[in-house]
């Protein structure tokens, strides 16, 4: 692939990211979807205030939710620092963003802290644990909401994507579903921003990837029912299993199969679950990457319409339908009505060099 169009790819995620999070900020955690549609329509279409009362009441339409001013702070310091580099995170975390929260739910910038960062900051500033020490079970997508900038960065380099993704995901999440399904999902970005495309053949060429020893899952292929030996021999990694490399593919037959349909594409929700956990909420992401494949505004405002955590949906889906069109595949109204758009496409474009 052409090095121009890899950049526009890899800014296209982070931005996609970034507007998925803001469309959803003022419609985001309604769980009764008549309620969703008396306060915004039938259908949204861009950026909306939340309204008085709701989680992110006083913020304005286009501002980021507290996991796009997380994703911010991951991409200013793999920018300023030219990688990953886990100490300059951390410092970032307890010297800019942990002095803005006091462990509460409503309290801190962008409206709502999350179950995770609120345990991680109580662990580091309440006990004065140190870092590795902070990790909490929380089974949300909070942490793959930020390490979105971390595979886009290594999108071409799959062992230090895992390996980064990992580190990062265990600071704040521990779960190791979680963890194997934030890397997986992180897996699945880089291929996108690539070039690959999210199709029923993504996961086998996941799959390769674990068996070369790049992405850290364990696979055992047999075409037998006697013990894998010699080229088929078990791929010991990290992960015990995979499954989480295995399920895009799955769901992007579902999404172009003609025999399986979801009508409106937003009652994936209802099909994968509203609620934050990861199992729900990235298949409905996958999902609606694949079947509005190159088609930026029908994946994100069909994730945004779903409900329920929409805002998690939106900034996931986002991110994957950002990698397919690209920066310059997505509608101009999404870029330039997000708060800050020109810094934020500044800090995008930057990493995307270094891609």
């Amino acid at each position: 692939m052409p090095a121009d169009r890899l950049q526009d790819r890899a800014a296209g995620a982070l931005l996609g990211a970034f507007i998925g999070d803001a469309l959803a900020l003022g419609p985001h955690w309604y769980y009764n979807l008549d309620e969703l549609r008396a306060d915004f329509g039938e259908w949204i279409t861009g950026y909306t205030d939340p309204r008085p009362g709701r989680y992110h009441a006083g913020l304005k339409a286009g501002d980021p939710s507290q996991a796009g001013i997380l994703l911010e702070l991951t991409l200013r310091s793999l920018v300023e620092r030219g990688g990953y580099d886990e100490a300059d995170f951390c410092r970032r975390l307890d010297t800019e963003f942990f002095p803005q929260i006091d462990g509460t739910p409503m309290a801190g910038p962008g409206g709502y802290t999350s179950q995770s960062i609120r345990e991680a900051w109580r662990k580091r500033v309440v006990d004065g644990q140190p870092w590795g020490a902070c990790g909490g079970n929380a089974d949300t997508t909070e942490a793959a909401e930020r390490i979105l900038a971390i595979a886009v960065r290594y999108a071409r380099q799959p062992a230090e994507l895992a390996s980064a993704v990992t580190r990062n995901t265990a600071l704040t999440q521990t779960d190791g579903t979680v963890l194997a399904m934030t890397v997986a999902f992180g897996a699945v970005l880089g291929m996108l921003v690539e070039g690959h495309t999210l199709d029923g053949e993504l996961s086998g060429k996941l799959m390769a990837r674990v068996k070369s020893g790049e992405l850290p899952f364990h696979a055992v292929t047999s075409g037998n029912l006697q013990a894998p030996t010699g080229a088929e021999a078990p791929t010991l990694g990290r992960f015990p299993s995979p499954d989480a490399l295995l399920g895009p593919s799955n769901i992007a037959r579902a999404a172009l199969d003609p025999g399986v349909r979801i009508e409106p594409a937003w009652k994936a929700s209802l099909v994968y679950g509203m609620p934050c956990a990861v199992y729900h909420q990235f298949p409905a992401a996958y999902y609606l990457a694949a079947r509005f494949a190159g088609d930026f505004e029908s994946t994100v405002l069909h994730a945004v319409n779903g409900g329920g955590q929409n805002l998690a949906r939106a900034m996931l889906a986002g991110a994957l339908a950002g990698a397919q069109a690209g920066l310059s595949g997505i509608p101009r109204r999404f870029v330039t009505g997000l708060a800050r758009s020109d810094e934020l496409v500044g800090l995008a474009e930057r990493l995307a060099l270094a891609v």
